[in-house]
């Protein structure tokens, strides 16, 4: 059994735990459609067998998937939350619909909308720290962010370079619900299919160790307000395709977008890119937050509306900067 399949069993195990019953486990997710390129990601049992990389690649790509799988070790530094890199990126970063994380070293660099500029595969490492993990991100060319790239590309083996049709990229698409998404139905569905882990209070789950085992969604140890699953279709493709845990496809299409309403209509950390106040700054990231709450009233109180950075001491990453190839756009 490879290193993929066992943790899957010790997964199946942690869920029986919590109390939760699989009663399907079949795979529901889109196939790929003609045409798109499907990768099959290399894994760590491959690299071990690779006999053409020196030893020393091998160390750091093995440094890269342990920072990736425990990206809390990096904790007070450049992670103030309960998030990992596994968190959003699941299956070891190779699951397809899971955001799987090598089509960043095939494509990138490339023109990102949600910063108006080319982004490289740093950058874009960057941004998850910013504000999935609410942190500051490790330093460019650093030991550790060059063991996070390392262990992407590793995973990116023989796949071609900017073939951007690529299957099970991102999260997937839903199509548009055919109601409004909705908070009371969101919390319904909440509450019978997704509190059990995430807790009651979406305050996520901890073992008596203090290694989280279930993710808080909302809150000071959430992803903050600048995160891309702040977006109601970005976390209503990942709810669809791998919630709940062990069961993807089980809720229809209106389920996922109600939930993800609910979820991201609860308050947590500050955007990084906030300039004073909720409203004007979602107007000034309008590209992004016409796709969010924030900034917006909901049961009567704007979200965003505060100054809460959670457990980070700071509001906006010192090396998190726009880049224009301007004279002088390096030294704002």
């Amino acid at each position: 059994m490879d290193i993929a399949n066992k943790r899957g069993v010790l997964l199946l195990f942690g869920i029986m735990a919590c109390g939760i019953t699989v009663a399907d486990t079949s795979v529901k997710l889109p196939e790929p459609k003609e045409g798109q390129y499907v990768h099959q990601a290399p894994t760590l049992e491959d690299l071990e067998k690779d006999e053409s990389l020196k030893p020393q690649l091998k160390a750091v790509i093995r440094k890269g998937y342990d920072l990736f799988m425990n990206t809390q070790q990096l904790r007070g530094e450049n992670v103030f939350n309960d998030m990992n890199c596994r968190t959003c990126h699941m299956g070891e970063g190779r699951k397809m619909w899971a955001a799987p994380v090598w089509p960043a070293s095939t494509t990138l660099p490339d023109f990102r909308g949600k910063n108006q500029h080319v982004n490289s595969v740093e950058e874009r490492i960057a941004g998850c720290f910013a504000f999935s993990m609410n942190g500051k991100p490790p330093a460019y060319g650093s030991d550790t962010m060059l063991a996070l790239v390392a262990y992407q590309q590793w995973m990116a083996k023989g796949a071609p370079v900017y073939e951007t049709n690529i299957a099970g990229r991102g999260f997937g698409k839903l199509e548009k619900p055919k109601l409004e998404p909705d908070y009371g139905r969101g919390e319904a569905v909440f509450s019978e299919n997704c509190s059990v882990c995430h807790g009651d209070k979406g305050q996520g789950q901890k073992n008596a160790e203090g290694t989280v085992v279930f993710p808080p969604l909302w809150g000071d140890g959430a992803y903050n307000w600048g995160a891309g699953m702040t977006r109601i279709f970005t976390a209503a493709a990942f709810i669809k395709h791998n919630m709940p845990l062990g069961q993807p496809g089980k809720l229809s299409d209106q389920d996922a977008w109600d939930v993800a309403y609910f979820i991201n209509a609860q308050e947590r950390p500050q955007d990084p890119r906030f300039v004073g106040s909720a409203e004007a700054t979602r107007e000034k990231f309008l590209n992004f937050h016409k796709h969010t709450l924030y900034g917006t009233k909901v049961n009567g109180r704007v979200l965003g509306a505060h100054t809460n950075t959670g457990e980070k001491p700071f509001l906006k990453p010192d090396n998190l900067k726009p880049r224009t190839f301007e004279q002088g756009s390096d030294s704002w």
